[in-house]
């Protein structure tokens, strides 16, 4: 249980993100729209944790490396969560919008 909670919330393995984006990953901001406005990573997208479920269609290939994030962690987890059991196989949770800002630069 400990393992799964862990990759629940991004705790396994070192991921090397700024990698992941080089390599064309998608990153998914789950903020509200206001929240994104008010700032954001270059080149994301924003679809509210809230309307994900209704907005799969815009991520096509599910094979495609995409990595979430939003204010803290815990929307961008559940957001994982969703994907994952839409049958999205390569997401990660990014965390924090702005300390996956500093880690892909």
């Amino acid at each position: 249980m400990l393992e799964t909670l862990k990759k629940l919330f991004g705790l396994g393995p070192k991921v090397d993100y700024a990698q992941l984006v080089k390599d064309g990953a998608i990153i998914i901001d789950v903020r509200t729209k206001g929240e994104y406005a008010g700032g954001k990573i270059k080149g994301s997208i924003n679809i509210p944790v809230d309307q994900l479920k209704n907005n799969l269609g815009k991520l096509k290939d599910k094979d495609k490396t995409i990595i979430t994030c939003c204010a803290s962690g815990m929307r961008s987890a559940s957001a994982k969560m969703i994907l994952k059991s839409s049958g999205y196989s390569q997401v990660h949770n990014g965390g924090s919008w702005y300390s996956l800002q500093n880690k892909i630069q």
